[in-house]
């Protein structure tokens, strides 16, 4: 099982785990995070999702297009790994939002 770490404007906001690939995901909110919610889809006050697919919220980080293919290519990614090319791309996706893999 993989997990990343996601940061909000560099504050620990909560944890991304995928639980089966391609299959089940969760994020889930430390208990003590009161800033903002990472986005309007994941209100912090409901603290736990589970999606079976990669989330969409986390997809719409990617890199798409010729930056998608250059880094499929460069760190030998599967195209269907949203999990893999977001701790790929982590520390420099759109937004305010952060990602970092946690290894166990």
């Amino acid at each position: 099982m993989r997990k990343a770490d996601i940061a909000m404007q560099g504050v620990p906001a909560g944890i991304l785990e995928e639980m089966e690939p391609g299959r089940a995901y969760r994020f889930s909110y430390h208990a003590r995070y009161n800033g903002p919610p990472i986005s309007l889809t994941l209100p912090v006050k409901q603290k736990v999702f589970e999606f079976d697919r990669f989330p969409p919220f986390f997809d719409g980080l990617l890199p798409e297009g010729m930056m998608l293919e250059g880094l499929l290519k460069k760190r030998k990614l599967d195209r269907h790994d949203g999990f893999g090319q977001l701790l790929a791309v982590g520390g420099d996706l759109v937004g305010a939002i952060t990602a970092t893999e946690i290894n166990e």
